[in-house]
């Protein structure tokens, strides 16, 4: 009867296992014989109808696990729900898609990061093992789970697998996801990075012109793109800004206010002049300019530029414009048409279009409403210049020797009525700063226009001369005084007008004080910089040629640039590799790395993380793993970011099988070793296997 008992209790643990192994087979047939040599006929019949039906307590492993995962996470004990998924993984593999999905929800959830770094680990393995079974929605849940937490690196993996499966994330989830991102540097750099694989996985995946509807979620979405546009201008990504705007042209994003005036800003950083002057015509040529508030950074950012290239005359005439302009209103009326707005030539099919909707602006994304350089303001619904911009116009033309240019605006805004600058206050500020002929210039050509000043600023100037010792220049202001004295109306005396009697022809005598615009004036002296334009003309005759492909003259220029000890910033090179890597040439990037070295070695160039990231990117592509090893090094040292997934994701689509089998080859050369070298460690600092 025992015997029977366990026979009985060991075929049905045997069969409570499905997975069991052949080995069981000759034990499960032994029991079955013991119940038939035993004469106990009605065992046979529970047998038969239990191990067709397993009973609760008595369930598979598999459903056991399954049980306790589920009743773990709904209990909210996230350990043993751990534990009995990493059980289930080592003895069934991966579980259903619905229970991983399950528990990658419910993991992002909770509060600690702890946990989210648990889930993000969870998704590495499942990634690696069968990315299918990952589910969009729930990898999107994590992503903002992970940027809440401002945990940036795996929030941006976790959208980079999303789109290595071949799915586009949704777009107003994206944006969020983004928010969060942007509020650190190292997130930045990683928004603008995903932001473009998106972009081309969105092209990617419209074939002809009859799946154009499938890039309308992100075409519509102008904040998104503002938001990272706005980060590479904090973060001085200007080569990501530019790629930007060129995939919004091509994905077909109609811009807003808040586009172009970032776009600004990025022109402004480079140096684009022309660019800004292009966009300033296509804005001016709408019927009105709705939202002026907006447009007052664009203009901002047009008036530095003049100043930058030392163009007075077009600063002085932009100032004229500005205070002609019609008063528009100020809210947005929606109402007004699209226009295109031409980015780069389009004769060298190199620029592009973007479109443009005046009207259109998105309250939830808020700019600054002071201006970056704090040139123009807005007051009343008017846009007009600061003591700033008149301060810069002043030193520039001085230092050019170009006052004409600056009588000429006081004399324009006089003709049209317009008293917003004090022409007392410009003329006794230069007496201050001790330009006195530049302070006489302008007399004279406000007295030929017939534009009084009032001889207290003749009177300043007078004495600013004798104290100077100038006796010749005090003698013909004296004798000029005395010419106009009849038809000033602050002189009350028919006297010989002599500096003895100044007391009794002045009426009210004003004594030079230091008034804000001689503060302002002594400030820009400070920061004047005349050789700054040369940098940046050299610059944009760079970046015309390597636009066009003609590298030759874009090097000629850049020798011209160091035999006239011009010194070249980032944006110098930026240009040059972008024009290399645009045609492939590798060799030359080498080279050209060479140089960049050198300068920030010697404290010459500035640190730019998107130019160090460009020239990893293209060595890379050209196989040039040493030089790859370098640059790296190099952030390393500096505590620059480093996008370890993205250059692993480069190597392993162009160079997947490189020396696979490094001990295959026998005979190998020194440049080999080395070349083998440099493949191990880039595959060891990446975590290629």
């Amino acid at each position: 009867m025992r015997s029977l008992f366990l026979a009985c209790y060991h075929y049905r643990r045997l069969a409570s296992f499905p997975r069991a192994t052949e080995a069981a087979a000759p034990v499960r047939a032994y029991c079955w014989k013991q119940f038939e040599t035993s004469g106990y006929e009605p065992w046979r019949r529970y047998i038969s109808t239990s191990t067709s039906k397993v009973l609760p307590w008595e369930a598979s492993s598999c459903e056991t696990l399954l049980r306790k995962i589920d009743s773990a996470m709904k209990d909210g004990n996230v350990e043993e729900a751990l534990q009995s998924f990493g059980n289930y993984k080592k003895l069934h593999g991966l579980p259903e898609p619905q229970v991983l999905n399950s528990m990658i929800v419910s993991l992002s959830y909770m509060s600690s990061r702890r946990w989210l770094q648990r889930a993000f680990d969870m998704v590495l393995s499942v990634h690696q093992i069968n990315s299918n079974l990952l589910n969009c929605g729930s990898l999107m849940k994590l992503a903002l789970a992970l940027a809440r937490d401002q945990m940036p690196v795996p929030a941006s993996t976790v959208l980079r697998i999303i789109l290595e499966s071949g799915k586009l994330p949704d777009v107003d989830m994206l944006s969020m996801v983004f928010l969060h991102m942007l509020k650190s540097q190292v997130g930045s750099y990683l928004v603008s990075d995903v932001l473009i694989e998106t972009c081309e996985s969105f092209l990617d995946q419209v074939a002809d012109r009859r799946e154009m509807k499938k890039l309308d979620p992100i075409k519509n979405s102008a904040t998104l793109f503002n938001m990272v546009l706005e980060s590479c201008v904090t973060f001085k990504c200007i080569i990501k800004a530019q790629k930007i705007m060129e995939l919004m042209s091509l994905v077909g994003v109609v811009a807003d206010v808040n586009t172009v005036v970032i776009a600004s800003h990025v022109f402004e950083m480079v140096g684009q002049r022309d660019e800004l002057i292009q966009m300033k015509r296509s804005i001016e040529s709408l019927t009105s300019l709705p939202c002026l508030q907006y447009y007052q950074h664009f203009y901002d950012s047009l008036l530095s530029l003049h100043f930058k290239y030392n163009d007075m005359d077009a600063a002085a005439k932009f100032l004229i414009n500005l205070h002609q302009q019609r008063k528009p209103s100020v809210f947005c009326n929606g109402l007004q048409k699209q226009s295109a707005i031409q980015i780069g030539s389009g004769n060298l099919k190199t620029g592009y279009r973007i479109m443009f909707d005046p009207g259109k602006v998105d309250r939830g994304f808020i700019l600054g409403t002071e201006s970056q350089f704090g040139l123009v303001v807005l007051t009343d619904g008017n846009l007009l210049h600061t003591e700033k911009a008149l301060a810069k116009l002043i030193v520039g033309c001085v230092k050019s020797r170009n006052m004409h240019t600056l009588s000429n605006l006081f004399i324009m805004l006089h003709k049209e009525d317009i008293e917003v600058i004090s022409l007392r206050d410009v003329v006794n500020a230069c007496i201050q700063m001790g330009w006195l002929h530049a302070a006489h210039d302008i007399l004279d050509d406000l007295e030929s226009a017939g534009i009084q000043v009032g001889i207290a600023s003749y009177i300043s100037l007078l004495r600013a001369y004798e104290k100077e010792n100038k006796s010749e220049e005090f003698s013909g202001l004296l004798q000029q005084i005395q010419k106009i004295s009849s038809t000033m109306d602050d002189i009350h005396t028919n006297s010989p007008f002599t500096i003895k009697n100044i007391a009794k022809i002045v009426k009210d005598e004003i004594p030079l004080t230091h008034s804000s615009l001689f503060a302002a004036l002594a400030e820009e002296m400070k920061h004047y910089n005349p050789g700054e334009h040369l940098t940046l003309e050299f610059n944009n005759s760079i970046l015309f040629f390597c636009k066009a492909k003609m590298m030759e003259d874009a090097l000629c220029t850049y020798k011209r640039m160091r035999e006239q000890n011009i010194r070249p910033n980032s944006y110098t090179f930026c240009h040059i590799l972008c024009g290399y890597s645009s045609m492939d040439m590798h060799r030359e990037i080498t080279m050209l790395w060479g140089e960049i070295k050198r300068r920030l070695e010697y404290g010459e160039l500035d640190v730019d993380r998107d130019l160090l990231d460009c020239l990893i990117l293209d060595f890379l592509k050209g196989g040039y793993f040493s030089r790859v090893m370098e640059v790296i090094g190099y952030m390393s040292k500096h505590n620059i970011y480093c996008d370890k997934w993205k250059y692993r994701h480069v190597f392993l689509k162009l160079h997947r099988n490189l020396y696979r089998n490094l001990n295959s080859l026998h005979d190998k050369t020194e440049a080999q070793n080395k070349r083998i070298e440099d493949v191990r460690a880039f595959r060891s600092w990446a975590g290629i296997r």
